[in-house]
C-alpha cells in the first residue's frame, strides 16, 4: 500500500510516496528531469515487503510546490537542502539512496556531505564522470560557456512534449512497454506556467555539478559505499562509461546493463527490482548484522 503524503520544508510543500514498513531499511528515491516521483510508480512495491521506500518530488516537479524564482533560487545546491531538510522532517536518518539523472548530483552532494547517513548507493543511469556524458550535452554546455539569452532560448526544444516522449522511447526495444502516462504527466506539468524558466534555470546550474564530479569520486574513493549501478546502455544522455568509472574509484561496485534508454524503469523494473534486493540483501543485511 503506497501513501501519498506531503511534508512542508521551508514553508513549501514537498508531494512525497510512501511504502512499507517503516522499522525496515530505508530508501530513498530520487527522480531526474524532466518527471517525479512517478517514475518510481511500479519499482516501489516491488520492493516495500523488505524496505521502507520514500520518493519525493523535488521543488518544482511533480506534484511538489514550484516557488516563485525570486523565492527559491533554482540550483542544485538549494534542491539538495530541500531533500536534507525533507528526510529530516519525516524522521528518516539512516538510508540507502537511488539516483537518476538530476537525483544524482543531489544525491551525491548529500552524500558526501553527509556520509554517515548513507548506507548504500543505487545510480540508474545517474552520473558522475565526464566520460558518461554524450554529445546530447553539448547545447546545453554551449549555454554553460555563454549564457546569452539566445544560448537559454536554444534549449527551449528540450522542454517540448515531442522530447519529453523521446526521451522514453529512445533505445527502447519495444515503445508499446513505454506507458504513455509517464511522458504526458511530465509535459503536462512542464507546461504549467513558469515551469519553462525554473527548467532553464537548472540547465544553467547543471554545470556547478560537474564542476563537482572530482568531489563525489573522492567521496567514492574514500568511504567506499555499497554502490550498485543499474544503467540503460542504449542512454542518449548518460553513456555507459559513466557506469563502468565506478569501479575505478569503488573496485567493489556492481554494474549492470540493460538493453533499453534513459527511462530503464519503464521497460525493466522487475529487473533491477530484483538486482536492488539480491544488492542491499547482501550489503546492507550483513552490516546491520554486523552492527
Amino acid at each position: 500500500m503506497i501513501s501519498y503524503k506531503y511534508a512542508v520544508v521551508a514553508g513549501n510543500r514537498l508531494f512525497y510516496r510512501e511504502a512499507g514498513p517503516e522499522t525496515a531499511p530505508a530508501i530513498l528515491l530520487l527522480h531526474g528531469f524532466p518527471t517525479s516521483s512517478h517514475m518510481f510508480r511500479n519499482l516501489i512495491p516491488a520492493l516495500t515487503d523488505r524496505y521502507h521506500v520514500v520518493a519525493p518530488d523535488l521543488p518544482g516537479f511533480g506534484f511538489s510546490d514550484a516557488p516563485n524564482r525570486k523565492q527559491f533560487r533554482y540550483t542544485f545546491e538549494n534542491l539538495t537542502k530541500a531533500i536534507d531538510s525533507f528526510t529530516e522532517s519525516i524522521g528518516l536518518e539512516r538510508f540507502a539512496i537511488y539516483v537518476f539523472d538530476y537525483g544524482a548530483p543531489v544525491g551525491f552532494r548529500l552524500a558526501s556531505a553527509r556520509p554517515e547517513r548513507i548506507n548504500a548507493i543505487i545510480s540508474q543511469n545517474g552520473n558522475a564522470y565526464v566520460e558518461g556524458l554524450s554529445q546530447g550535452w553539448n547545447p546545453i554546455q554551449k549555454y554553460w560557456k555563454e549564457p546569452t539569452p539566445e544560448n537559454r532560448a536554444a534549449l527551449r526544444d528540450f522542454l517540448k512534449p515531442e522530447a519529453t516522449k523521446w526521451q522514453y522511447v529512445h533505445g527502447v526495444q519495444d515503445e508499446s512497454q513505454v506507458a504513455p502516462e509517464s511522458y504526458e504527466l511530465d509535459s503536462a506539468l512542464l507546461a504549467r506556467s513558469g515551469n519553462d524558466e525554473i527548467q532553464l534555470d537548472l540547465f544553467l546550474d547543471y554545470a556547478s555539478n560537474v564542476a563537482l564530479y572530482p568531489k563525489f569520486q573522492e567521496y567514492l574513493r574514500i568511504k567506499k559505499p555499497p554502490l550498485l549501478a543499474v544503467w540503460g546502455k542504449n542512454d542518449p544522455f548518460f553513456l555507459p562509461p559513466g557506469a563502468e568509472m565506478f569501479k575505478r574509484d569503488n573496485p567493489n561496485a556492481e554494474v549492470h546493463f540493460y538493453d533499453t534508454g534513459h527511462f530503464a524503469l519503464e521497460t525493466h523494473h522487475q529487473e533491477i527490482a530484483g538486482a536492488i534486493r539480491d544488492f542491499l540483501g547482501r550489503k546492507v543485511a550483513s552490516k546491520t548484522t554486523a552492527a
